[in-house]
């Protein structure tokens, strides 16, 4: 018989590592701060419409800002942490599903392990 295990990836903080999750970060927090600008022309253009209400159309485009302002709190806070990291640290990158043969005599104890792929300049180096 076979299952879906969930197998964590950790990512060992290069240099190289630590730069592009830097550029990786930078890329979507301008891209987010575009969106907002955009967000704002966008509320503006149809302010002057006068097509829908200025209170339901001011709150749902505020929603938005905010929920984008909020992502990019988090991104300069990701950023600030990575920049402490020394180098050599692992990082949780993601989960992956992987499929397990269980047999009759399997150690389940065993199998249901934690199971963990280290991947350090996006080659597998380890596996736990």
């Amino acid at each position: 018989m076979k299952i879906l295990q969930t197998i964590t990836v950790n990512q060992v903080l290069t240099v190289t590592s630590k730069n592009q999750l830097l550029e990786k970060y930078k890329k979507q927090y301008s891209q987010l701060q575009k969106e907002i600008d955009q967000l704002k022309f966008e509320m503006k253009k149809l302010e002057k419409t006068k097509k829908f209400q200025p209170t339901t159309l001011k709150k749902h485009f505020e929603k938005e800002i905010s929920n984008r302002s909020e992502k990019i709190k988090l991104l300069d806070f990701q950023m600030e942490q990575l920049d402490i990291l020394p180098i050599g640290s692992e990082l949780k990158e993601r989960d992956v599903q992987a499929i397990i043969d269980v047999e009759i005599g399997t150690d389940w104890d065993e199998l249901m392990k934690t199971k963990t792929i280290v991947v350090t300049d996006g080659k597998v180096t380890e596996i736990r």
